[in-house]
């Protein structure tokens, strides 16, 4: 599966912002999908992940309440809403993809979009 990572940008803190990762193929719903993001000089970690159905989801505690991850399996799209944005989100965000269960771990992802730089202004 391809996967190609949209919509981020720049936004003031408060702000909102939703990424799509568009998936080619037509057994997007095989995958389990995860959203991570890498900061400058920070390692990749883990945002939100969602089930294959979309049925259950995960999250960072940093994101909960402020993030939502949903998935669209006849549009082959996943999503990730993020509101009240702060400067500590400032980060290239990736979307990846899974034939297993989903995962925290970047290292249970087979599959990575390009990421998508989102920028959060104080």
């Amino acid at each position: 599966v391809q996967l190609q990572a949209s919509g981020g940008g720049l936004v003031q803190a408060g702000g909102s912002l939703r990424l799509s990762c568009a998936a080619s193929g037509r057994t997007f719903s095989s995958y389990a999908m995860g959203w991570f993001r890498q900061a400058p000089g920070k390692e990749r970690e883990f945002v939100a992940a969602i089930t294959r159905s979309g049925g259950s989801t995960s999250y960072t505690d940093s994101v909960k309440g402020r993030f939502t991850i949903s998935r669209d399996n006849a549009k082959n799209t996943v999503y990730l809403q993020m509101n009240g944005l702060k400067p500590e989100d400032t980060a290239v965000y990736y979307c990846a993809a899974t034939a297993t269960y989903y995962s925290v771990y970047a290292a249970g992802y087979a599959y990575w979009g390009q990421g998508t730089q989102v920028t959060v202004s104080s």
